[in-house]
């Protein structure tokens, strides 16, 4: 697939996710086979004030290439100068623009999905975007609507298409649904149908199994994997082998997966430091550990280690 003069050799994308999807996972999962990698949502509002963590939250390496850079606020002019601060700065392939977080913290300050409730303003948001970056594509990931009542597909489709959008990621759920209930497919076919744009699904892949049957159901161009690829970045992996040559990879031994999570564990601490890195990687290993026999003991210690010596040993003593 392309986006905008973007090729895409691997359709199968690593979804933005707070408070996850930082360098270092980012990192594993483009050496897993992912096609293309998003940030962590980053607010407008602190990328103009030029905030430190902000910023840091954007950085990345070459060898991240494609990546998208997730940007989510509720004034037009906020908006289009942090797009072009971004490029101008750090240089992504991709400007994408969140109309799908739910999280009430931020809808309550009008972003995220808030603009569901409000195209008038989502057009703003998106016009100004689109003509402060002129030269990088800017993409959408969004829901489904503001509730059941609400659905705002198709017919939001043509807005973006006519506004310049050169790609659409759908989770199909509402904002009410948070990430409840099921995901609704048919809307992501729904969309399809009424675009020329490239479709990107997203919600409730589970497996690489479920990659394959939501192209087949909806027709979309990618899919976008998010709590799949939660300790367990190895997915990417699976699900493209099933893509490319049919071919199911079983899942990593106990110490492969320890591995991953080893090397997951090292690149945070390089990035972060051992103090921030320690803290962060804490909630990873509780996904990493999924599954293992005494897992919830593992996790424990895990969790209520205080050092990153204490961690390695009780990974080490896995194996």
């Amino acid at each position: 697939m392309q986006i905008g003069k973007i090729k895409v050799k691997t359709p199968i994308f690593l979804a933005p996710m707070a408070g996850v999807t930082d360098y270092p996972f980012r990192v594993l999962c483009k050496k897993l086979g992912a096609g293309v990698v998003y940030s962590e949502f980053v607010s407008a509002h602190g990328i103009i004030r030029e905030n430190i963590r902000t910023h840091n939250m954007i950085r990345f390496s070459e060898f991240e290439r494609p990546i998208g850079i997730q940007i989510f606020g509720d004034c037009p002019e906020i908006m289009s100068k942090a797009a072009r601060m971004i490029v101008d700065k750090f240089k992504p392939d991709i400007v994408d623009i969140n109309y799908g977080c739910p999280v009430p913290k931020i809808t309550r300050r009008g972003a995220g999905s808030a603009a569901l409730k409000d195209l008038c303003l989502m057009d703003d948001i998106t016009t100004s975007v689109v003509e402060a970056v002129p030269e990088i594509p800017v993409t959408v990931k969004m829901r489904a609507g503001w509730d059941s009542k609400s659905i705002v597909i198709p017919k939001v489709a043509n807005r973006l298409e006519t506004i310049g959008v050169k790609a659409i990621t759908l989770h199909p759920r509402t904002t009410k649904q948070s990430y409840k209930g099921n995901a609704d497919w048919s809307l992501i076919r729904l969309l399809k149908q009424s675009t020329n744009l490239p479709v990107v699904g997203n919600g409730d892949i589970k497996s690489p199994e479920d990659v394959l049957k939501m192209f087949e159901e909806t027709n979309c161009d990618a899919v976008m994997i998010g709590r799949g690829a939660l300790g367990n970045p190895w997915f990417f992996k699976q699900a493209i082998s099933l893509y490319n040559d049919n071919k199911k990879i079983d899942n990593p031994s106990i110490k492969e997966k320890i591995s991953y999570c080893r090397k997951h564990f090292i690149q945070m601490l390089d990035w972060y430091g051992e103090k921030v890195g320690v803290n962060m990687m804490r909630k990873h290993f509780g996904w990493y550990v999924r599954g293992f026999e005494g897992a919830s003991l593992i996790r424990k210690s895990l969790v209520s280690a205080q050092n990153k010596n204490t961690m390695m040993s009780i990974l080490d003593s896995l194996y």
